[in-house]
């Protein structure tokens, strides 16, 4: 399951979105989107949990906490 994490502070690594959605589940990937011209964190990015059951436990948990000062926001990615 694709889960897009929005609202995250521009400071938040890779590691800390994954170890936030670690204790869920497994975590097959974690990316964050950065900016190509100034290298930082657009401050959105997209975690994979290969079990939806996890990754809808993980959405239920983490929606609108409020991680690095910042609520964020955690949903099923849509697929194009």
């Amino acid at each position: 399951m694709k889960i897009i994490i929005r609202n995250l502070s521009r400071t938040t690594t890779e590691d800390e979105l994954k170890d936030l959605f670690t204790p869920f589940g497994a975590v097959a990937s974690c990316d964050l989107v950065m900016d190509a011209s100034t290298g930082g964190s657009k401050g959105f990015g997209f975690v994979d949990m290969p079990n939806d059951k996890h990754g809808k436990y993980a959405i239920k948990n983490l929606n609108d906490k409020t991680i690095a000062g910042s609520r964020i926001r955690v949903k099923i990615a849509e697929s194009k």
